[in-house]
């Protein structure tokens, strides 16, 4: 017998912010969903049909006792053709109400899972999620918290719904083939009528009680239980994607201390439900063995004295463990509804967070950037900036002051020491970043691309890879080919159509180097680099960054970085300067630029200049 839970009122009380909360995230499957109302119609046609083949085999039970008890083989052989009647009639309803409760499930879990998708995978809202939500690994929430809570959702709502019938159709028939109990107490006969019912309902309150105060802590314990096993799926994740860092710095043994400490702290929290399990156990062992014999023991005294026949027994005891099995629904999945409310829980948490980042986002109270994109075909088209303050999620200021206007066609150098905030500003500028204040202008999105230091490269082929975000069929051979070539991977264009995590294939430099193929593929008027060549030797910066000036020669760039050597390539720097309320950016043209190129040479033309007998002393 599967472990327990309380009594539906005390169980109610626990489950109703859990229920309503879920109800609002997900059920809008059935209101919204046609296909889902049909299924659920359907589900509950068949499980009533169960029932009512049930209750005659309930019927069934009685006549075939009464037959062996008789001798009578005419009606034994009878009783056993009805028999192989029901038996097959049950066992067709069984595979279809199986068949649509998991097609139900996984209908309903497509839905939720899309919507959890919509709502993380848009507008950026993975990225601040992972700057400023409280839910931690909401991969595993979407995946595996989506899966359970909407699979356990229509197993319980099946097996209520089920008792509920169940309960109503049997508690009759248990009260009438039970009769009344006459006893002599204190000299005084009394007569208690339909005793069984009662009897049953004592058994599973007393039970439902019991279960409720021992398996209470399972709820928090299953919650904690399932963060540590993120946290440690996470960590094994982690590790392989940086498999190649620790091994060339020899961190094996640190990552496996690391690696080993979660795990530890996963064990701890599995051995604190295995804890709670453990006594739970005891209580529904116990209490399923009695369950065997319970119904015999009551009935006994009427069958000995008479009164019912060996068939009103049997048929007793199967209408008394029907009735008991409905009045113990919350007992036998206990268990399973703590770990559904854990499920719930964090899958409510999960759009709790994302709500408060979108509404931070959203609220005029709070000082959040102003970004306005504007429409495409409008001319002349201008990105600017205008006292904007960058600040991180928890309000501290990063930036003080940035202010600039760039036109189109402008090629503007953005430099800073490190802690400057340099990325941070690229990121208010994609529009990722909403914490800060001021005003960011920028042109169309559809003119735009960003290149951030590790380029993005989806999974599957090289061709999606050049064509992200678009689809792969819009890059011909010839166009990915001679991309290809002018960024020197021309190897690779006997592997565009070859799916393979071409992130761990090709090394951070070629990876950027691709990103720049990406870019003369799709050929935008406003191209954003944060960092985009910082893998790169020196000749392979200056030729991608040819390419971008040869290749795009009406495009605007605005580059963040601090190799040298990107100045010749950019028309004017925007300097970040660290200050005490955060660091201010300053302008300086390309003329200054030119003269501090002239001050930076002088040094060298002095030592050209010195006899070569002195050079080699």
């Amino acid at each position: 017998m599967t472990p327990p839970l309380p009594d539906p009122r005390a169980q109610t009380q626990i489950q109703t912010s859990a229920v309503r909360g879920f109800l609002r995230l997900a059920g809008g499957f059935f209101w919204q969903e046609k296909s889902a109302r049909l299924l659920a119609f359907g589900l509950v046609a068949l499980t009533l049909l169960q029932i009512v083949i049930q209750i005659r085999f309930n019927l069934w039970n009685r006549d075939f006792f009464n037959a062996l008890e008789n001798r009578d083989r005419a009606d034994f052989v009878w009783q056993m053709t009805l028999f192989i009647g029901f038996a097959i009639a049950s066992m067709v309803t069984a595979v279809y109400q199986l068949y649509v409760k998991q097609l139900t499930q996984l209908r309903w879990r497509q839905w939720l899972t899309e919507k959890l998708l919509q709502d993380w995978m848009s507008d950026a809202r993975h990225y601040q999620l992972e700057k400023a939500g409280d839910a931690d690994n909401p991969d595993q929430r979407i995946a595996e918290d989506a899966r359970l809570s909407t699979e356990m959702a229509v197993e319980f709502a099946t097996g209520l719904f089920n008792a509920v019938v169940m309960l109503c159709a049997f508690i009759g028939i248990l009260w009438t083939i039970s009769g009344p109990l006459k006893l002599v107490l204190l000299g005084q006969p009394i007569e208690i009528p339909g005793y069984m019912v009662w009897a049953a309902l004592f058994y599973a309150v007393v039970g439902s009680t019991l279960t409720y105060l021992v398996g209470k802590p399972m709820v928090g314990l299953n919650f904690r239980r399932a963060s540590r096993e993120a946290d440690f799926r996470f960590g094994l994740v982690r590790a392989r994607e940086s498999s190649e860092g620790i091994a060339l710095i020899g961190g094996e043994a640190d990552e496996r201390r690391g690696l080993l400490g979660l795990l530890s702290r996963t064990a701890d929290a599995v051995r604190d439900l295995m804890k709670s399990q453990r006594r739970l156990m005891w209580l529904t062992s116990a209490y399923g063995m009695l369950t065997y014999v319970f119904p015999t023991i009551v009935a006994a005294p009427s069958y000995f004295s008479g009164a019912i026949t060996l068939g009103g027994l049997m048929q007793i005891g199967s209408a008394f463990g029907s009735v008991q099995s409905s009045l113990n629904w919350f007992v036998d999945n206990f268990p399973r509804l703590a770990e559904w409310r854990s499920s719930v829980e964090r899958l409510l948490t999960f759009r709790e967070a994302l709500g408060q980042v979108e509404a931070t986002v959203a609220d005029p109270q709070q000082p959040t950037i102003l970004r306005t994109v504007e429409p495409l075909g409008q001319k002349p088209e201008v990105m600017s900036f205008r006292d904007v303050q960058v600040a991180f999620a928890n309000g501290s200021v990063v930036i003080a002051e940035a202010s600039a206007e760039i036109h189109a066609g402008e090629r503007v150098l953005i430099k800073g020491e490190s802690g400057t905030g340099k990325s941070t500003l690229f990121r208010a500028f994609a529009g990722v970043w909403p914490w800060g204040s001021g005003e960011i202008r920028m042109p169309p999105r559809e003119a735009t691309m960003f290149m951030p230091q590790r380029p993005y490269l989806p999974l599957g082929s090289l061709r999606a890879a050049l064509a992200y975000p678009l689809g792969a069929d819009s890059v011909s051979d010839e166009v990915a080919g001679a991309a290809l070539d002018q960024v020197g991977l021309l190897r690779l264009t006997e592997k565009l159509d070859v799916e393979d995590r071409w992130d761990q294939v090709l090394s951070l430099g070629e990876q950027q180097r691709l990103a720049f193929a990406r870019m003369l593929i799709q050929k935008p008027r406003w191209i954003f680099m944060d960092e985009a060549t910082a893998a790169l030797d020196e000749g392979n910066q200056d030729a991608m960054m040819r390419l971008v000036v040869d290749g795009l020669p009406g495009s605007a760039l605005i580059s963040i970085g601090h190799r040298p050597g990107l100045d010749a390539f950019h028309d004017r720097t925007l300097t970040l300067h660290h200050g005490p309320e955060g660091a201010r950016l300053t302008m300086r043209a390309r003329r200054q630029i030119k003269l501090r190129r002239i001050r930076d040479r002088l040094p060298r033309l002095r030592r050209r200049r010195t006899p070569p007998v002195m050079e080699r002393v």
